[in-house]
């Protein structure tokens, strides 16, 4: 099997770096394509991938062709690649917004498989949500889930929909968290902590919480009420985001970003 990754930025690099370990490859090199001449002779310098400057050049030997350049780019893209393909590749697409019939159209083929990626993959703990167009068998669905679970985890979801639902959970999380995070950094700083010890406590306790919750079968609202009792701090500090409708606004914001990623799919 030969996986083409057309884009090396930031999510198709990530998941290039995972795949070029999966045991399906067989030790193939990844093909990789983009337009960036600095981006090209640093991946020349990597033993790992096979570096392609022009898509003719390897666009028709893949088998499996992942999209992984920006949404904006989407159109021109398929339009340079068209004329290249053949119906029995498999193209996967990285790519927000971006809907199955429209690859399907835009490339005159029929088997694709849409991704909902996340930022974790970066470090082997992403997780990415994916669908696919009736054309795919279920042999070609499981190979595209062994590719994919190189970076975290995968889960399968019944159509689109949910492809831009978990956009709103999983594929903006982490910046939910990381606001959270810089939050109780500016908090910690602002009562005197050093930048460093600040990075600790907040780092750790996050780490901490996330390990808690994975190893027991309780949700978060039972692990609060451990933690907070009765007139004292931790009931304070959650009383007050309550007071504040913190929790609501949490549930809006997911449902902003669900709701821009079916605009984006719809525009």
């Amino acid at each position: 099997m030969k996986v083409l990754m057309i884009g090396a930025g930031n999510m198709g690099l990530t998941y290039s770096e995972g795949m070029v370990k999966s045991p399906l490859l067989n030790r193939k090199k990844i093909m990789i394509h983009d337009l960036s001449e600095g981006i090209l002779a640093k991946l020349r310098k990597r033993s790992e991938f096979d570096v392609y400057e022009h898509l003719e050049d390897c666009l028709p030997k893949a088998d499996v062709i992942f999209l992984g350049v920006k949404p904006y780019h989407a159109d021109e893209l398929m339009q340079k690649m068209k004329s290249m393909m053949h119906t029995q590749q498999i193209v996967v697409s990285l790519m927000a917004g971006v809907t199955i019939a429209h690859i399907k159209s835009g490339l005159e083929i029929n088997k694709v498989v849409r991704t909902m990626p996340n930022l974790p993959a970066k470090v082997g703990k992403g997780v990415t949500s994916y669908t696919e167009s009736i054309d795919v068998s279920r042999i070609e669905l499981l190979m595209i889930r062994n590719l994919l679970d190189t970076t975290g985890v995968s889960i399968r979801v019944k159509n689109e929909e949910f492809i831009n639902k978990s956009t709103g959970i999983s594929g903006s999380g982490p910046a939910y968290v990381f606001y959270f995070m810089q939050s109780m950094l500016e908090a910690a700083q602002k009562m005197g902590f050093t930048v460093h010890d600040s990075k600790i406590l907040v780092s750790t306790t996050f780490e901490g919480a996330i390990e808690l919750f994975n190893k027991s079968d309780l949700t978060p609202s039972s692990w609060m009420d451990k933690v907070a009792s009765k007139g004292g701090t931790t009931r304070a500090a959650l009383d007050y985001m309550d007071d504040n409708n913190v929790e609501e606004l949490i549930k809006e914001a997911a449902f902003a970003a669900f709701n821009r990623a079916v605009e984006l799919g719809e525009g």
